[in-house]
């Protein structure tokens, strides 16, 4: 691939074209192998992260569908569909999630980034992650109306609040991975592309099951709402952002998201 030219002093860096970045976020946010010839690069994937959450989305809704016409329980079913979400990320986000809270557990602030960049679990970390896959999959199980639609929307939207902590938060650390999203990162039209994307989803979930409106509308609000709120919160407690707190956001939105979407979910 032809390189890209350097940028001149106070000029934004180019960015590879769209189809490259797609390609470098594939591989970078899940653990799926590209076609031979497809050639990734990994500058500006940020923003292509909702679109991510939307494909990984659309899958698991396709596997849901399958195990429930082979007659597999809810409950069951719900387990399999998380824990396979969490197999096709590499549990990239989830151990951020369980890093992050390794680091707030610290009393001082000072040793906090320090704990979190220990890729030993500590038991605040496990407790996230049992709190998180147990919430997911216990809020998906309930979920009688509109399953596969909010499944979908709280991926979109937990993609779209690490795209906003990026834009919006200054990154903690000198290197790593999450530098190189925010070195790239234009605003306000990536965090839009999202937005954009979530929006139109909610339209057409709308266009198709019209006698969704209060759980469509609730999924609506509480996805943006929580999106900016937990990607606010971390900012708050740490003045800023990393890596492992971009995973964070994105799983605790899609997790808040779900047990939220019960309050309008009714049974059969």
């Amino acid at each position: 691939m032809t390189p890209l030219p350097p940028a001149q002093p106070g000029e934004i860096s180019p960015r590879p074209g769209w189809f490259a970045r797609l390609g470098g976020s594939i591989l970078f946010y899940t653990q799926l192998p590209l076609p031979p010839g497809w050639q990734p690069r990994f500058e500006g994937i940020a923003p292509l992260a909702p679109v991510v959450g939307l494909a990984l989305g659309l899958g698991l809704v396709v596997v849901d569908i399958v195990l429930s016409q082979l007659g597999m329980p809810p409950l069951t079913r719900s387990a399999l569909v998380i824990g396979l979400g969490v197999w096709l990320t590499g549990g990239l986000h989830l151990d951020g999630a369980m890093d992050t809270a390794d680091g707030l557990a610290v009393m001082e602030p000072e040793r906090r980034l320090a704990v979190m960049a220990d890729s030993r679990a500590g038991a605040f970390g496990v407790m996230a992650a049992i709190a998180i896959l147990g919430l997911k999959t216990l809020a998906l199980a309930e979920l009688a109306t509109g399953r596969g639609w909010v499944l979908v929307a709280a991926m979109v939207w937990g993609r779209w609040g690490q795209v906003v902590a990026i834009a919006r938060y200054p990154y903690l650390r000198a290197e790593g991975k999450g530098a190189l999203h925010r070195k790239h990162l234009r605003s306000p039209q990536d965090w839009l592309l999202g937005l954009g994307l979530a929006f139109a989803f909610h339209g057409l979930w709308a266009w198709a099951r019209p006698d969704h409106l209060l759980i469509n509308g609730l999924t609506l609000m509480g996805g943006l709402g929580l999106a900016i709120a937990t990607g606010a919160y971390f900012n708050r407690r740490l003045g800023g952002h990393t890596g492992d707190t971009y995973g964070a956001t994105v799983e605790w939105t899609e997790t808040l998201l779900l047990s939220l979407a019960t309050l309008a979910s009714t049974g059969a």
